[in-house]
């Protein structure tokens, strides 16, 4: 089987505008949920969230191109524009992009050209839309822009499955590397959700902190929203050695389930087999995992039922094992909640730095494993794995090893 390893990565995040910084501020233990900004708190019982801040976009683009992104596109362009940087990879002149391609998980597109939409339509009673609504607000059009920004002419589509999204778009990725239709693909995951209507709808579902995220705590009550991108070169082993590529870490493998329960309330045994399926893709032993980052939403459901299932695949190993949420960081970022895990589980792997759950207050009974509370530790892992569970009982969970 080929090998396949990350030799780029790049991110716009609450925390930070690029991988580096984000990192950073998730060792730190900093947590960028803050009241709302960018759309109007008035009537909203929830009104926090993590935002990115200070993104101009005039600064990434010019006028013309700006007119055909989305900010879901906007950000997803800027991370992989560092990604690739980062790999030292130039597509075009080298002719490798034959040879590459794009996968990018988003799980609600281009949702501001649509909330602008419909604020036009129905609130202005204009039945004139922008001509460009539609490849603004499409769900593929993320990966079409970053396909046709570096020329890659390889496998390129989207992926959308609620919040496992990024993950499920990165196990693609590795799933096309390893068969042979690409050496080398981008992929991760964006969200730009923070609208007046999503924000509605998800304080309708009942799910929504009124003050911040705790995963695992006692006192939790319930996800804050965020928003951000992450994306990520994946390349095959040789490939990446040929050429002298730095490596971060090894994509081991990956596993996928689905409930085939409900359509909200998670099952400990889909959770379960996802982790199952990534060791065995992987070839490793549970013993040989040293930290999960969790999907941890901080609501009454997924927590415990998350360490019942991390319990059912470790068994004893369960308690040696470091599980932390960096959502309580960064919030969740729903299609892009992976993409943005995958930098602090990269980060753990590379420095032995294990990034905490924050504003962790008394621990709950039924969450009864070491879940790094409010101050990172020091502990060097060889192995790790990043857990993604969706509504639709869509699971996916990714398997890395520290590079050689």
């Amino acid at each position: 089987m080929r090998r396949i390893v990350i030799t780029g990565q790049g991110a716009v995040t609450p925390l930070g505008a690029d991988a580096a910084a984000t990192w950073q501020a998730l060792a730190a233990g900093r947590c960028a949920i803050a009241p709302l900004q960018s759309v109007p708190r008035e009537g909203l019982r929830a009104g926090n969230a993590a935002e990115v801040r200070d993104f101009d976009p005039l600064r990434h683009f010019d006028e013309k191109r700006l007119v055909l992104l989305d900010r879901v596109s906007q950000f997803a362009l800027v991370a992989a524009r560092e990604a690739v940087a980062q790999a030292g990879l130039e597509f075009r002149t080298s002719g490798m992009g034959a040879r590459a391609g794009c996968i990018i998980g988003t799980g609600a597109g281009g949702e501001l050209t649509h909330d602008a939409a419909s604020q036009r339509l129905y609130a202005e009673g204009n039945p004139r839309l922008h001509p460009l609504t539609i490849v603004r607000a499409m769900y593929n059009a993320p990966a079409s822009q970053i396909s046709m920004e570096f020329g890659l002419t390889g496998p390129a589509f989207a992926v959308s499955s609620a919040c496992a999204s990024s993950n499920h778009a990165l196990a693609q990725a590795l799933g096309a590397i390893r068969s042979g239709q690409a050496d080398i693909m981008l992929a991760g995951g964006t969200e730009a959700c923070l609208s007046q209507s999503t924000l509605r709808a998800w304080e309708a579902m009942r799910v929504l902190s009124d003050d911040t995220c705790r995963p695992f705590c006692k006192q939790r009550r319930g996800l804050v929203l965020g928003e951000g991108a992450a994306v990520f070169v994946l390349e095959e082993y040789e490939h990446a050695r040929a050429r002298g590529a730095p490596i971060l870490a090894e994509f081991a493998g990956a596993g996928m389930s689905s409930d085939a329960g409900d359509i909200v309330f998670p099952k400990v045994e889909g959770a379960a087999s996802a982790m199952r399926n990534a060791l065995a893709d992987a070839g490793l032993a549970p013993q040989d995992i040293g930290y999960i980052n969790a999907h941890g939403t901080g609501t009454p459901a997924n927590d415990p039922t998350e360490t019942q299932a991390i319990h059912a695949v470790f068994g004893e190993h369960a308690r040696q094992l470091m599980v932390s949420s960096t959502k309580s960081m960064h919030g969740h970022a729903l299609g892009a909640a992976g993409a943005l895990e995958l930098i602090a589980t990269i980060g753990a792997l590379r420095t032995g730095v294990i990034p905490p759950t924050v504003n962790f207050l008394d621990a709950d009974p039924a969450c009864d494993l070491d879940y790094v509370p409010n101050t990172a530790r020091q502990q060097r892992i060889d192995a790790a794995l990043s857990n993604s569970f969706a509504f639709g009982g869509l699971n996916a969970v990714l398997a890395l090893k520290r590079a050689d």
